[in-house]
């Protein structure tokens, strides 16, 4: 969560926009949802592997009050473009930009057994945009979250990160895996969450030296402009290496490329067309880093944490090439000062932000010495945040906003 004073500011202004667009309504309630970021484990959660996100203190808040009629108008502080829908006619429409996120969500929802609610919702994020902190993933959980909670329906919690993801996939048309949802949905403060995606188990994982290390989020301010079309085609190259993989290794029942231990990968990848042999080869030796990053904090080995995320990076970089010049800029800029344990690009790539595991006395000397070689180097500004390590997606209470 956002300090206090920041928190209640934002919901004052938020609060004066809802009455100015919905005048009379005495029956605010407040929302919020957070932004992401991964430690470790980069695509593989679509390929049934194991993934090891924090949710930050970066998110989305909302005012919502729940309508009498079946209809949801959506409002947005940081867009343009009000959006009026009807819960018995959701469609994917792109001229509606933004909104079709939350709306996903009550479509997903609708697809349930859950009866749903109209809501009047205004929204306002502090996630940057682009910058591969699942802003989008956010708005989808909270808006959920809204429509449980005003309809008074109830639903397992593990349901929410899945029918989230549902409507990510078929109504807006992007093959996620489910780590955004889930985490977004599950975290807890000051610690990590270890997620089997294919089991759909997971295990807070306390964040260890949580006073001296902070994590640093350099946004490239470079948006993702390849992110959504080469995502897809990233989850079609691993099918294929997956039904090859199958037919190699003589086994039907192989379920997902992280199934798959890297001996067995080893012995057949010659057999694998080349392209096919990198996107596979980093799955499923990014599984294996993120079950050695697990040890590493609960272990207390942050130096081991941060050689691990190095291997991630390069791994992203070399074998399932969604890097770009200006994520390994940041990056290696982030390795070349003194205090930082180790660093790599995060989210689904082209673009966005790397993240960075440092000493806390030396935080403030790395952003600055990080801003300027980035600058120097790209002609870019890039943007950095401190994160802290916070709660998933919720009713705001009273605490939080007074």
């Amino acid at each position: 969560m956002a300090p206090r004073k920041e928190t209640t500011d934002r919901i004052e202004a938020l609060t004066a926009v809802f009455n100015q667009t919905c005048p009379g309504v005495d029956n605010i309630n407040f929302f919020h949802a957070p932004g992401r970021i991964n430690l470790i484990g980069e695509h593989t959660d679509y390929n049934g592997g194991y993934v090891l996100p924090v949710a930050i203190d970066l998110d989305i808040i909302a005012a919502a009050a729940k309508r009498s009629d079946r209809t949801i108008n959506l409002k947005s502080l940081n867009f343009p473009g009000d959006c009026a829908a009807q819960l018995d006619d959701l469609t994917y429409n792109a001229q509606r930009g933004w909104a079709n996120y939350p709306l996903s969500s009550a479509w997903a929802l609708e697809s349930s057994d859950i009866s749903s609610t109209g809501a009047d919702v205004v929204f306002q994020g502090e996630i940057p945009l682009g910058g591969g902190l699942s802003s989008s993933a956010a708005i989808e959980v909270l808006m959920m979250t809204i429509l449980l909670e005003l309809s008074g329906s109830s639903l397992e919690k593990k349901q929410i990160p899945i029918l989230c993801r549902k409507g990510e996939n078929d109504f807006i048309g992007v093959k996620s895996g489910i780590m955004d949802q889930y985490i977004i949905t599950f975290g807890k403060k000051n610690h990590a969450l270890f997620l089997n995606c294919e089991a759909l188990e997971h295990r807070l994982i306390p964040f260890c030296n949580v006073q001296d290390t902070v994590i640093i989020v350099g946004n490239t301010k470079v948006k993702r402009e390849l992110a959504k079309s080469a995502y897809n085609q990233r989850v079609r190259e691993c099918a294929e290496g997956l039904n090859l993989l199958r037919k190699h290794l003589d086994n039907d029942n192989i379920t997902s490329l992280s199934s798959i231990s890297r001996e067995a990968f080893d012995s057949c990848r010659k057999v694998l067309p080349d392209l096919v042999s990198k996107r596979c080869g980093h799955v499923i030796s990014e599984n294996k880093r993120v079950l050695d990053a697990v040890d590493a904090l609960e272990n207390g080995d942050l130096a081991e944490l941060g050689r691990l995320l190095v291997a991630s990076h390069t791994s992203l970089r070399d074998l399932y090439e969604v890097s770009c010049g200006e994520l390994d800029c940041m990056v290696e800029s982030f390795l070349q000062t003194d205090g930082v344990y180790g660093a790599r690009m995060t989210g689904a790539g082209f673009g966005g932000s790397a993240i960075a595991l440092v000493k806390t006395s030396a935080r403030d000397t790395v952003i600055e010495q990080v801003r300027e070689s980035y600058r120097k180097k790209t002609g870019i500004d890039g943007s950095f945040h401190i994160c802290r390590i916070s709660d998933g997606a919720g009713v705001l209470k009273t605490e939080d906003i007074t």
